[in-house]
Formats: C-alpha cells, structure tokens, sequence
C-alpha cells in the first residue's frame, strides 16, 4: 500500500540541499507559505511535487516513504561547531540519514562485524587508548588500516563529501546502538586516518554525553594520538629521531602525519621544547602543516568491497539500492566514495572512485 506523502522527507530534502524555506519556494516557484504548510503535512500537487524532485535532486518516490532516521546536532561530534553555519550542520545531519538508512539496507542483506566498541567513559584518553588496543588484540605495532579496524568492531564508515572546509568528519551512535563514523574525502591519508582514530576516541569516551567543546575534543585528540602512536613505541625511538628527516621516514612506519609524529614525541617526552619548535617551524617551512609529503594510499573499506562484489555478482549495484531506500543514487554514491569501487547496476557499470589494489579480505557476508 502506497504511503502518503512524507512531509519530514521534504524537510531532510531540502536541508539536504542547504536550502532555506524561502531558497526552496523562490526555486520552485512556489509561496514560503506553502512550502511551510506542505512541511507541516499538507498534501502537493503531483505538479507541485514534480517541481521539488526537480529543485532538491531527488525521486518522486523519496516523499512517499517512511521517516528517515537522522543523526542530531547534539549527538553529531562536529569538531568546528563554532564556525559552521546551520545550513551546513544541517546538510551534514541530513547526509547521516542517508546513511542510517542506507547501513540499515545493508545489514537485512548482509551479516555484518557485531559490535565491539568499549564504553570507556571519564577514562583519561592515554588509558583509554591502551585498553582499546589490549582488547582488540593490536599490541604496540602500527594500524595497518583503521577504516579496516573500525569496520571490524562494528563500526559503521561513510565518506563525508562536503563542499565546505568547516564540516570536518564526525562520528554519531544510531539509537545509541550502532556507532557511525564519516570521514572527510579530501584530506590526505594521515589526515584522515587521525581523524578515524579521533572519531572513534569520541565513540570510545563520550558515548553518554554531548560530544562538543574544547575539552572534548583535547580529550578525543589525545586518545586518537595515543591509539596510532602508543607510548612505549614513541620511547623506544628516542634515539632515532633528531631530525626533520628522521622524522619524515618514521611517519611512513605509523602512517601519521609529520606534525602529529612531532607532537607525539614530544607530548611524551621524547623531544625537548627546543628541538620540537625547530622541528615545527621547518616542516611548517616546508609547507607540511596543510599537505603531505609522500603521502600513503587513502585507506579503503573492506566491508563495502564485499558488499558490491556480492552485489554486482547479481547484477545489481547502487542503482537497485537507491530504488529500494527511494533516495537518489547520487547521495549513496556519494557516501562510499573514496571507499571503494561501485558498481551502479542494471548495466554492470563500475565508477571506480580508489585506485584497484591487492589484499586479503576477510568475507562478511
């Protein structure tokens, strides 16, 4: 039986599109008044509606669902809260209902990693780190990939794809059961596994509380710098790290950046005030505090890998989930990439959005 139309999906539409009610009536060339009876429950027009679709990008079908599922402003852990402006927490919120929904999708198709996140609460982040790596069995060698880690314990990784430097990545529980991280497309490979491990310090430490505020986010950086860089480790290189160059062919072991290596070192002990500053100052010299030299390879998803695999095995792809969720298959497109290869569907076609590597996979189907 046909649903009616769904006024809260006009709304999460159109905040979507960073749209104010009165952006949304002037485009569709319809009356703010009607746009704000129609997110209140009345009925459109078929013609009226045809008109949104073409405004907001989406199906006709979108408006005939049920609700979606969002993230909200106080459970989101934006990390730049204060410069961001509502219609980009807005749209950011939005995008996480997507992939609520979207992860519900794939968890009635597929058996995916339980969860396995501790609850670590009010635990001093250094702590915290240690804890986590004892339990998930890691020791004190470097994270190989910490999409990989993440998705292994449960967790739910999206990609973040935002034409705004202020939306950083962020992490959200989804009715407080499953954890979500969203990971910022644009940034190099260090910089996104930091911000991984920092998502998950959020996850790890402030899952009862709102997860905001300097404190916080001190917190969550000190946990996601202990996680990547354990502290033994970091003493045990003591001697091996005097220079900008030492520091550039150790960053490769733990797959950091520079400037967070720098800063583990001497948060630890390792090296003095002088020799911290200098380091700083020549790799800010040599551009390092806003890009990578010698990059790694952004990391990739294994879960979504396996999943498509699966999925274009039948002849299917984003296509045929985006007609099954009724959301645009741009938005679901927009969520695994820089994650891995998609296949759209109906015709088998591939948008290969990471570069084809070799690995052994683990099935999670």
């Amino acid at each position: 039986m046909e649903l009616p139309f769904n006024p809260s999906r006009l709304v999460a539409a159109r905040k979507r599109a960073k749209l104010s009610k009165k952006d949304l009536a002037e485009r569709a060339e319809l009356t703010q008044r009607s746009i704000a009876l129609y997110e209140e429950g009345r009925q459109p027009s078929p013609a009226t509606i045809t008109r949104l679709c073409q405004v907001l990008g989406v199906p006709a079908e979108f408006f005939f669902a049920p609700d979606l599922s969002l993230p909200t402003s106080k459970s989101a852990s934006f990390r730049s809260f204060s410069r961001m402006t509502s219609a980009q927490r807005d749209a950011a919120l939005a995008a996480g209902g997507y992939a609520f929904a979207f992860s519900t999708w794939i968890e009635r198709h597929f058996q995916l990693p339980s969860l396995g996140v501790p609850d670590l609460g009010d635990m001093d982040p250094e702590a915290a780190a240690e804890i986590v790596r004892s339990e998930w069995g890691l020791g004190a060698l470097p994270i190989k990939n910490m999409v990989h880690l993440l998705e292994s314990r449960g967790v739910r990784v999206f990609s973040l794809v935002e034409d705004s430097r202020e939306v950083n990545a962020f992490s959200s529980w989804r009715e407080g059961q499953t954890p979500f991280v969203f990971l910022n497309t644009v940034k190099s490979s260090e910089s996104s596994r930091f911000d991984a491990a920092h998502e998950l310090g959020h996850l790890v430490l402030h899952r009862h509380g709102e997860p905001k505020g300097k404190q916080v986010e001190m917190e969550a950086n000190a946990f996601a710098s202990a996680l990547l860089m354990p502290k033994s480790e970091m003493l045990a290189i003591a001697g091996r790290c005097r220079s900008v160059l030492d520091v550039l062919e150790l960053k490769k072991r733990w797959n950091v950046s520079a400037m967070a290596l720098v800063y583990r070192l001497h948060k630890v002990g390792v090296l003095t005030e002088w020799l911290y500053k200098s380091m700083c100052i020549e790799l800010s010299r040599q551009g390092m505090r806003t890009r990578e030299v010698d990059s790694a390879e952004r990391e990739t998803s294994l879960v979504f890998k396996k999943v498509f695999d699966a999925m274009k095995a039948q002849g299917r792809g984003l296509v045929e989930a985006a007609s099954d969720l009724r959301l645009p298959v741009e938005e679901l497109h927009r969520l695994v990439f820089g994650l891995t290869p998609v296949s759209l569907g109906v015709s088998n076609t591939e948008v290969r959005t990471t570069p084809r590597r070799k690995g052994h996979l683990r099935l999670v189907r």
